[in-house]
């Protein structure tokens, strides 16, 4: 845990009764009430609180945008000594990336699809006039290896797209340090990575922190800011409720609020079924036998998405899937759901083959296996009210028969947490745990036997991810159904599977009961995994124990 004196230098950013609203007149909001921050050179300050609890907008206030429907005052909003308040937005500009610099989390959004990597991070140069026109392109260059981005004279001339979600963000860390700004504000810059590049961008902005860089930490992972932090804030309702060290917080925390955040990290709480055998049938609802996919890479290169990958999955069971982006998790889940067909092997549900077969063919048991996605979001009709999105998959997408499956859809929502009322809300009208508790609902609308959920809850906060998991496990419990749960967060896997698979280049290195594969690891890989596993509290309570000693051979490719 970071939380220590690190000798931080003089305030960079001094707050003092910040508020921040928007609209006018009669619909005038405030959303931030009276905050007060200090940020010190070579420190970590992290703000946590869930969706909707102002540590967003509170950060691209301090970067200057904040946006044109917003009011912003404060007694003190200073940087440098310097009142931000009275900054023109030509001035702005000079600020932003030259002194204060600005990480967001979605890099493929925040990058130009339309532009080169080494082009982004050579403009940053040009807009504070760093360099010669010349020069620049390898100044990108050896920025994106200073990120430790992989062959960075490749990737510089590679498009958004064509990176992966770490070596996005590592490039959009390498625009934001072009200019060597004395304050970085990271917004959420982990979310949704794998442990393991989680931990590559964290030794990064750690770095930044060492060298004098101050550091304004944005998140909902108390994972993350255990990591990291030195001091920790945190936001509820648009308010600071607690403020502290990272150790007095995180350890010993005042606020029930604060409590409350910390209860909810999955990590911490043991698994449903710690104790349990098995709570499946010996029913197979869902069989792979030697999977094998290859994609052709760059320049003609054979790259092996699934290499020789089997595995059950029972009725009534949930069979965790983890490993780092890359390990062909999402191909197995594209191939399992009839998505994608493998070079060879074979996929057979409820007994009958499912894998080979046209989609004509598989349409008899196509609604007997489901899909939850991580951003339910973009797989809703944005026009569409909940009630027309849920009974779609009754067989009634048009407003009338929509109107004629109303009582099941209600009574699918309420399986799932909600009420009544939110049936004519639309996708944009609810938060990000109600549109998640609407896919699964839409998922058990063809009452399936299998559901496959692709990281289902690594774009929630803390405590709606318990929320989400808790949901699976009540719905699982009542229904039956089988949950092929596939995700990177490994506090999430341990608390609802049975059993867990651990993928690394292809393969199945590792399998097993979730428990002794998280307290007894017997793969290197698995092993290293779980040590980025980093909760945000007492680390003895980690799930696993990196010293321990191989207990036998692990192998590969099969779960039984």
């Amino acid at each position: 845990m970071a939380g220590h004196d690190t000798g931080a230098g003089e305030a960079l950013i001094t707050v003092e009764d910040l508020r921040i609203a928007f609209g006018h007149g009669r619909r005038r909001t405030e959303v931030v009430h009276g905050v007060d921050l200090t940020l010190r050179a070579g420190e970590c300050l992290a703000i946590v609180g869930e969706s909707g609890s102002g540590k967003t907008v509170t950060g691209r206030t301090l970067a200057g945008l904040t946006g044109p429907c917003a009011t912003v005052t404060a007694r003190r909003l200073e940087f440098d000594g310097r009142d931000l308040t009275a900054l023109s937005e030509r001035e702005w500009r000079r600020v932003r990336g030259a002194e204060l610099g600005l990480v967001l989390q979605d890099a493929l959004v925040s990058l130009d699809p339309l532009r080169r990597v080494g082009e982004e991070i050579a403009e940053s140069l040009a807009n504070h006039g760093i360099g010669t026109r010349r020069d620049r392109p390898g100044r990108a260059v050896e920025l994106l290896r200073e990120v430790a981005v992989p062959e960075p004279e490749w990737r510089a001339r590679q498009f958004p797209h064509q990176l992966s979600g770490g070596q996005r963000q590592r490039a959009l860390i390498a625009s934001a340090i072009a200019a060597q700004p004395r304050v970085l504000i990271a917004d959420e810059p982990t979310t949704a990575l794998d442990m393991t590049v989680q931990a590559q961008i964290l030794e990064l902005l750690a770095a930044r922190k060492d060298s004098g860089t101050a550091l304004l930490l944005i998140s909902h992972d108390l994972s993350v800011v255990a990591r990291l932090a030195d001091r920790i804030a945190v936001m509820h309702g648009g308010r600071l409720v607690e403020t502290g060290s990272a150790e007095q917080v995180l350890g010993a925390p005042t606020h029930p609020y604060t409590r409350r955040l910390l209860d909810a990290v999955p990590a911490a709480r043991p698994g449903r079924r710690a104790d349990a055998t098995t709570a499946a049938d010996d029913t197979v609802v869902l069989r792979a036998e030697g999977l094998t996919k290859t994609y052709q890479g760059p320049g003609g290169t054979a790259t092996d998405a699934l290499r020789d990958v089997s595995c059950t999955l029972h009725a009534g069971e949930t069979l965790g899937i983890v490993g780092e982006s890359g390990s062909g998790k999402s191909t197995l889940a594209q191939v399992v759901l009839g998505l994608l067909e493998p070079d060879s092997g074979s996929v057979t549900l409820l007994g009958r083959p499912w894998s080979g077969r046209s989609e004509s063919a598989r349409a008899p048991l196509r609604g007997r296996i489901q899909l939850v996605q991580q951003d339910p979001l973009s797989s809703f009709d944005p026009r569409w009210t909940v009630e027309r999105i849920v009974a779609e998959a009754l067989g009634g997408g048009g407003r009338r028969a929509a109107r004629r499956h109303r009582a099941r859809t209600a009574e699918l929502l309420g399986l799932v947490g909600l009420e009544e009322e939110l049936l004519d809300r639309r996708p944009r009208q609810l938060s990000g745990g109600q549109r998640q508790r609407v896919a699964i609902a839409r998922a058990l609308a063809p009452d399936p036997d299998v559901i496959v959920c692709d990281e289902p809850v690594s774009a929630l906060d803390v405590s709606v991810q318990a929320q989400v998991l808790d949901v699976f496990a009540q719905v699982q419990e009542r229904l039956g159904v089988a949950l092929l749960f596939i995700s990177h967060d490994l506090g999430a896997v341990r608390h609802v599977s049975d059993r867990v698979a651990v993928m690394r280049a292809g393969r199945i290195v590792e399998s097993g009961p979730v428990e002794r594969v998280f307290t007894r690891p017997e793969d290197p890989w698995t092993r290293q995994l779980l040590d980025a596993l980093l909760w945000s509290g007492d680390a003895s309570r980690r799930p696993a124990d990196s010293s321990t000693a191989l207990a036998g051979p692990s192998v590969p490719g099969r779960v039984s």
